[in-house]
């Protein structure tokens, strides 16, 4: 049976989600993840991709991007895909698949749900029992987009920017341990 296409659109946000295989660990020491980032940050620059927020759990991915060419995510994804499961597959003697089918993306239409979607991401390790916190979880971009701490691979979308009560902040709220936005005064 053949693949349907995905429906991908240039300027419209995607939260995309890749598993590892049999919710098995896609992650094992902290330079798979520094990796994982590195690659992310390089096939993003190179396809016109920006990265509005992320998560890298032990056994799967979170993102947020927003492509300006149709292609632009799955290309990011193809290009992270053949370099990081070769460096997990080399480094870890291991051959054979790293995660499980093809990455799934939905397009992420409305404003509001923009903002659930940056909530969701980077609250993933608090709601999996990792941390109580989600500052105190490293692999995200909760402490760029919510503190305000700089990440090179993030570029905020125009609508979490334009969200902003008070500019002078550079970022525009700040999102609990319980998922509550609040804004700053």
């Amino acid at each position: 049976m053949t693949r349907l296409p995905r429906i991908a659109l240039p300027s419209i946000p995607q939260h995309v989600i890749q598993r590892g295989n049999n919710r098995q660990p896609c992650f094992y020491a902290d330079d798979d993840y520094h990796f994982y980032l590195e690659c992310l940050g390089e096939a993003a620059r190179k396809y016109h991709v920006s990265i509005h927020a992320y998560v890298l759990m032990t056994n799967h991915v979170h993102l947020l991007l927003t492509p300006a060419a149709m292609t632009g995510v799955s290309q990011v994804m193809q290009t992270l895909g053949r370099r990081y499961v070769r460096y997990i597959n080399h480094t870890y003697r291991r051959s054979g698949t790293l995660w499980e089918g093809r990455y799934h993306a939905s397009l992420v239409q409305a404003d509001y749900y923009l903002l659930t979607c940056y909530r969701y991401i980077e609250l993933n390790p608090v709601r999996a029992g990792m941390t109580d916190d989600p500052a105190g979880y490293r692999w995200s971009s909760y402490r760029c987009n919510a503190l305000g701490q700089p990440d090179k691979l993030i570029e905020p979308h125009e609508y979490y920017l334009g969200w902003a009560p008070n500019q002078a902040s550079g970022r525009p709220f700040t999102v609990n341990c319980f998922g509550r936005i609040s804004t700053r005064s």
